[in-house]
């Protein structure tokens, strides 16, 4: 299992590019990340739901209601064009960052420490 720690600043990363694909709501939400990571982390609901309250304030998803395919009320979250554009540079920041630490676990890895 991932600790939370370990995966706290990509948590938006991760929402946003599971919402590129579709609209979801927080539960589903929280099944696909479960899935996506064969469950090796599991977003608790006071995390996923700060996030997507989090992207929703700064304008890089906005929320609607909906209604389950069950009939039950719930509330959607779409990617909007500015959470399409922090996608892209959250991807990039992790791009970066995973080569950074790569140096330092992979000793063949350009720039490794000695």
């Amino acid at each position: 299992m991932i600790s939370a720690d370990a995966i706290r600043g990509y948590i938006d990363l991760m929402i946003l590019s599971l919402l590129r694909g579709r609209d979801s709501y927080a539960y589903e939400l929280a099944q696909q990340i479960s899935a996506v990571t064969g469950d090796a982390y599991e977003i608790k609901q006071t995390t996923l739901y700060s996030a997507v309250k989090r992207l929703e304030a700064s304008a890089l998803v906005l929320s609607y209601p909906g209604t389950s395919a069950s009939g039950k009320p719930r509330t959607y979250y779409r990617i909007t064009d500015s959470g399409i554009a922090a996608l892209a540079a959250k991807s990039d920041e992790w791009t970066r960052t995973k080569s950074v630490v790569d140096r330092f676990i992979d000793p063949n890895t350009t720039g490794a420490a000695s």
